[in-house]
């Protein structure tokens, strides 16, 4: 029994050893624990004022996330893992619930049967970055997406409720990429995927993806971004976006960005617009607005009335941000929608009755984010 103790204690001391040591076997420079965990929950309720219970409409894609009207819903819970030593950064996101689902609807099925589910669905992202040097760096696996202003994450969004611009761009890519940092003031990225929203390949081309990052100003940050993919199985149909992402910080208390988009596939083009710009009252309260403008009236991308032919919008979102404490924002927020056609007349959005009678709609709720 005693030697049994003293080889379990050598084992452990040991393993403490090695763990603090890198592979060329000196000390790693990373100060405190190097396993960080973080995450999310957020919560939300809107009132849609067309009396319905839903946002959405004939495309299913009138809005990206907060889907439910009239009904208090939990958007998604996230738990995150970064491991970080002088060489690699290893991260497991996973994330659950309705924006989790939505998010990651390219992982539905499992590899071993639609009948079996997937535990592939929960995963948001999960990589592997090998920093090569101090300027280069290489990352494999699954990673949310270069392209446009918002992001998935809702404690790093001014908006609660998120774009059009981002609802028919791609969400996240599995692959490899470089990033090159020439300078703190330019960097380029680029990367090899498997295609749209995806971690399988259903055909044998790969998507590209790059990134341009420009800092005029100390204030002032530039990304020009591209992603193009051939997702087609029987013919070629090739898939891109060119995207510009901008943000300015004009005084302390002001910052104004903006989205500018072009896509296009062999169905048609796309093309859309937000601008952004929130003021930090105090530090427990800022207020913002987003006026975007999204055209998809060829029909390319997701956005389209129940003939799928496509349509245009235009709106604005305009949210309040508290600052309850280090770990709780709660967001007012009012959101105003309205579609356009071609020459022929439809409708887009449900009315009281269900059936499709509105071409616009207003919600007004809020949402409670916990992060950690």
């Amino acid at each position: 029994m005693r030697i049994k103790i003293l080889l379990l204690l050598y084992s452990v001391i040991s393993f403490s050893a090695i763990a603090g040591k890198t592979a060329e076997g000196d000390e790693d420079p990373v100060k405190g624990n190097p396993l960080k965990l973080s995450g999310y929950v957020d919560s939300y309720y809107f009132y849609n004022f067309n009396g319905v219970t839903t946002n959405l409409g004939a495309s299913g894609f009138e809005r990206i996330f907060d889907h439910n009207a009239n009904s208090f819903q939990v958007g998604m819970a996230q738990l995150k893992t970064t491991y970080t030593t002088q060489k690699v950064e290893g991260v497991i996101d996973l994330a659950f619930g309705n924006h989790g689902d939505l998010g990651n609807y390219g992982n539905a099925y499992s590899p071993i049967g639609m009948e079996f589910g997937s535990t592939g669905l929960a995963i948001k992202q999960a990589y592997i970055s090998w920093l090569i040097s101090d300027r280069l760096k290489l990352t494999a696996g699954q990673y949310g997406t270069h392209i446009g202003y918002e992001v998935i994450d809702a404690p790093l969004n001014f908006n609660y409720s998120l774009s059009n611009l981002f609802g028919n761009g791609p969400f996240y890519h599995t692959g490899v990429k470089l990033d090159y940092s020439v300078s703190d003031k330019f960097g380029l990225m680029a990367g090899i995927t498997n295609g749209l929203d995806t971690k399988e390949d259903f055909n044998k081309k790969k998507g590209i993806q790059a990134q341009v990052f420009v800092q005029p100003l100390s204030d002032w940050s530039v990304y020009l971004n591209y992603f193009g993919s051939d997702e087609g199985t029987d013919s070629r149909n090739y898939t891109h976006w060119l995207d510009l992402a901008t943000t300015y910080q004009v005084t302390e208390k002001l910052l104004l960005g903006l989205n500018a988009t072009q896509g296009a596939n062999v169905t048609g083009k796309w093309a859309g617009a937000a601008l952004y710009t929130h003021y930090d009252f105090s530090k427990t309260f800022s207020l913002g607005a987003r006026l975007e403008h999204f055209d998809n009236k060829e029909g390319g991308i997701y956005l389209t009335d129940a003939n799928g032919n496509g349509v245009a919008t235009t709106g604005i979102t305009v949210t309040g941000s508290f600052q309850v404490s280090p770990n709780l924002m709660i967001k007012p927020e009012y959101r105003y929608d309205s579609y356009s056609h071609g020459s022929y007349e439809t409708f887009q959005l449900p009315g009281k009755d269900g059936s499709l009678s509105k071409n616009a709609q207003s919600t007004l709720g809020a949402a409670m984010i916990f992060y950690f």
